[in-house]
């Protein structure tokens, strides 16, 4: 089955892709390109991880947290310097 696509712009990029991926074909090249993009978003780690990273990273830099600690009195201490 060969491949036919409408819209112009798509067909000028799957050209491209063929072109320099040296692709023997047009669909080769888009077959090509959807896998690779299928296995980057397989591979890519997802938002809450990564955030939870950072957080993580920030906790341990900052050290335990100190529920007792009062930031109007800080701020006023500030003001008094």
């Amino acid at each position: 089955m060969s491949l036919y696509i409408r819209d112009d712009d798509v067909d000028a990029l799957a050209k491209k892709v063929q072109q320099v991926t040296k692709a023997p074909t047009k669909t080769e090249a888009v077959r090509r390109a959807l896998e690779n993009e299928l296995a980057r978003v397989e591979q890519a780690v997802p938002l809450k991880e990564r955030v939870e990273k950072i957080q993580n990273s920030v906790r341990a830099k900052m050290g335990p947290n100190k529920p007792e600690f009062e930031m109007k009195k800080f701020t006023d201490e500030m003001w008094e310097i």
